[in-house]
C-alpha cells in the first residue's frame, strides 16, 4: 500500500497514515519502523508500506520509501 505520514511523534513512534487508496487511517505503534531504513517519519512524506489487522485497527509495518517502495 502506498500513503502519506499524517502525524508522527518520534518520541513514543505513533503515528497515523492516510491510505491513497480509500483515504483510510493505518496506525504506526512503537516498533514499527524497525527493519525499515527510517529512524522518523515527517507529515505529508509519502511511504510504502504493509499491514496487518488487529480487532478494529490496522497498523503498518515493513515500511519503505516513496513510491518505488525501494
Amino acid at each position: 500500500m502506498q500513503g502519506v505520514v499524517k502525524t508522527y511523534d518520534p518520541q513514543t513512534g505513533v503515528g497515523v497514515i492516510i491510505c491513497d487508496d480509500d483515504r483510510s487511517a493505518v496506525l504506526l505503534r512503537p516498533g514499527s519502523l524497525q527493519g525499515s531504513i527510517f529512524r522518523f517519519l515527517r507529515q505529508g512524506q509519502r511511504i510504502v508500506f504493509e499491514t496487518e489487522r488487529e480487532g478494529e485497527h490496522s497498523f503498518a509495518h515493513t515500511v519503505r520509501m516513496g513510491q518505488d517502495g525501494y
